[in-house]
C-alpha cells in the first residue's frame, strides 16, 4: 500500500506526463533542458568527475544579422534560474520512468535530488554593448551543474539579447522623443517568448508594451489603441464609423484610435469636427496601412495637436525612410520585425576545467582558453575598441574598464536587481558611445577587439598540448 508521500509523488509524476497545455512554470526549469546535459552530468558523476570545478562562457560566435554590436540582455532571468534550480521527486521519477538513465550510476539521482547552484558567475550587466566573440557571461561551478544549466543560460540569453538589439536600433534610429511601443505579442515565438521579448524591449528603451501581463508583472501599464474588427463591428450594426469611435470612447475617454478602416483622411476630419467643436478629447490616432508618410502630414494638416502613431510591420530601416521623406509621425508601434528574425548565435563553451585551459579547434568554431576579461576603452565618451584578455590579465592601458562583474558568489547573488529604468539608461549611454559607422544601418563596421598577448600565448600553448 502506497503512503500519503508516494500516491503525491505520482500525482506530480503523473501531471508532467499527461500535461496538453505544455504550459512552463518556474518549478519546470529543471527539465526545460537538452536530453544530452543530463546524460553528459550522469557520465561525470559515473567517472567522477562531477565535482571538478568548470568554467563555461557564453558568447556570440557573430552578431545579429547587419548589426554592427549587440546589446546583452537577459540576465536577470538566468539568475532568477539559478536560485531556484532544483528536481523535484516527480521530475526524477519521471525522468526514471523514460528508461533512458538506466545505466546511470545511483549517486546520479542523489545529486539530483540535492540539486542546488553552488558557484559563481561574472556577466556584462545587462544594457552594455558587445561585440562578436565576447563573453556575456562565465559559470564557475562543479562541472555537473555548469554543463546542466546551459540550455536554458542559451535560450534566456540569445532571445532577449536578440530584442534589446534590435529594440536599442529602433531608438536610436527613431530618436530619443518618439514613442516607441512594443506590440509583438502575436508574432513572437510562443507565450515566454513573448513576455521576454517586452521585458528586453523595455529594458532597451522602449516606452511601453501592449502585453498586458508582461506589462503588470514589470509595473507598467500596457498601452494600445483599438483594431479594425471594433470599427467594423459598431459600424455595422450601429451605423458609422463615428460612432464606433463614440461607443470607444464612451468607455475610454480619449483613448488614441485607430482611423485607416476605411478612407483615412476623412475618419481624420469628422475626429477634427469633434474636437475642435469641444465635444471630444482625443489622445492620439494610429495609422497601419497605406502611404504612412503622405497620410501622417495629411493628418497632421487635420488634427495639428493629436499625436500620430504609425504601425504595420516596421523596423529600422522603414522608420529611417519615413523620417527623410518628412513623415509627420509622433511614435510606432512595433511587432513582427522587432521579435522575430535571424538570431544571436549565442553559444555556451568549456573554457577550463580543473584550473587546465582548454579550447574547442574545430574548423570556424575556434574558442579562446581560460576564464577571461573584457577590457573597453574609451576616450571622450566614445568606445574606441574592447580587449579580450585573461580574467587575472594586467592591461596595461589605464583607460581600459572591466566589463565583466562578479554577480553571483557561492551561489548567492552579490548584487542587488537592476530596474528597467536602469537598464535602458545604460542601453542609451551604451548606444551613444558607439561610433556611427558600428550604429549605421548599411554594412555597420564593429570596433576593433584585440587578443591581448598573454591569451594569445594561451592559446598557443593549449593547441599545441593537444
Amino acid at each position: 500500500m502506497k503512503t500519503t508521500t508516494e500516491s503525491l509523488q505520482l500525482t506530480g509524476f503523473e501531471e508532467i506526463l499527461e500535461d496538453r497545455e505544455l504550459t512552463v512554470s518556474s518549478a519546470d526549469y529543471s527539465l526545460l533542458t537538452d536530453l544530452y546535459q543530463l546524460t553528459m552530468a550522469a557520465c561525470y558523476v559515473g567517472e567522477g568527475l562531477d565535482g571538478r570545478v568548470a568554467s563555461f562562457e557564453l558568447f556570440a560566435r557573430r552578431l545579429p544579422e547587419g548589426f554592427g554590436y549587440a546589446i546583452a540582455m537577459g540576465l536577470a532571468q538566468v539568475l532568477d534560474y539559478l536560485e531556484k534550480f532544483r528536481f523535484s521527486p516527480a521530475q526524477i521519477q519521471a525522468l526514471q520512468s523514460t528508461g533512458i538513465f538506466a545505466g546511470a550510476p545511483e549517486q546520479f539521482w542523489t545529486l539530483l535530488a540535492t540539486a542546488r547552484f553552488t558557484g559563481d558567475v561574472w556577466a556584462v550587466p545587462e544594457g552594455t554593448a558587445v561585440f562578436a566573440n565576447e563573453p556575456l557571461l562565465r559559470i564557475e561551478a562543479p562541472l555537473w551543474q555548469a554543463q546542466l544549466v546551459e540550455t536554458y543560460l542559451l535560450n534566456a540569453i540569445n532571445y532577449q539579447t536578440l530584442i534589446a538589439t534590435r529594440a536599442a536600433r529602433l531608438r536610436d534610429v527613431a530618436g530619443p522623443e518618439a514613442k516607441l511601443l512594443e506590440f509583438g505579442t502575436r508574432r513572437a515565438f510562443g507565450p515566454q517568448a513573448a513576455v521576454w521579448a517586452a521585458r528586453a524591449a523595455l529594458a532597451a528603451g522602449f516606452d511601453g508594451t501592449s502585453n498586458v501581463l508582461a506589462a503588470l508583472k514589470l509595473g507598467r501599464k500596457p498601452v494600445g489603441t483599438i483594431a479594425h474588427a471594433l470599427v467594423m463591428a459598431v459600424a455595422a450594426l450601429e451605423g458609422s464609423e463615428n460612432q464606433a469611435f463614440a461607443a470607444f470612447h464612451r468607455y475610454f475617454p480619449g483613448a488614441p484610435l485607430l482611423i485607416d478602416t476605411y478612407d483615412t483622411v476623412a475618419a481624420a476630419r469628422m475626429l477634427a469636427d469633434r474636437v475642435n467643436s469641444g465635444e471630444m478629447q482625443l489622445e492620439g490616432v494610429r495609422l497601419d496601412s497605406g502611404d504612412l508618410a503622405v497620410l501622417s502630414r495629411e493628418v497632421r494638416s487635420i488634427l495639428p495637436g493629436v499625436p500620430i502613431f504609425a504601425s504595420g510591420d516596421l523596423d529600422d530601416r522603414e522608420i529611417a525612410k519615413l523620417k527623410s521623406s518628412g513623415a509627420c509621425i509622433d511614435g510606432y508601434g512595433l511587432g513582427t520585425k522587432l521579435v522575430s528574425g535571424s538570431p544571436v548565435n549565442g553559444v555556451y563553451k568549456l573554457v577550463e576545467i580543473d584550473g587546465i585551459p582548454v579550447m574547442k579547434e574545430a574548423s570556424g568554431k575556434v574558442t579562446y582558453p581560460g576564464r577571461k576579461q573584457i577590457f573597453r576603452h574609451i576616450e571622450n565618451g566614445q568606445i574606441l575598441g574592447d580587449c579580450l584578455a585573461l580574467s587575472g590579465e594586467n592591461i596595461k592601458n589605464c583607460d581600459s574598464i572591466p566589463l565583466m562583474k562578479l554577480v553571483v558568489k557561492d551561489g548567492k547573488r552579490v548584487q542587488n536587481e537592476e530596474s528597467l529604468d536602469d537598464i535602458a539608461k545604460r542601453t542609451a549611454a551604451s548606444v551613444a558611445s558607439l561610433r556611427p559607422e558600428t550604429r549605421q544601418l548599411d554594412n555597420p563596421i564593429s570596433p576593433q577587439v584585440e587578443i591581448s598577448p598573454d591569451l594569445q600565448s594561451l592559446t598557443q600553448k593549449t593547441k599545441k598540448s593537444h
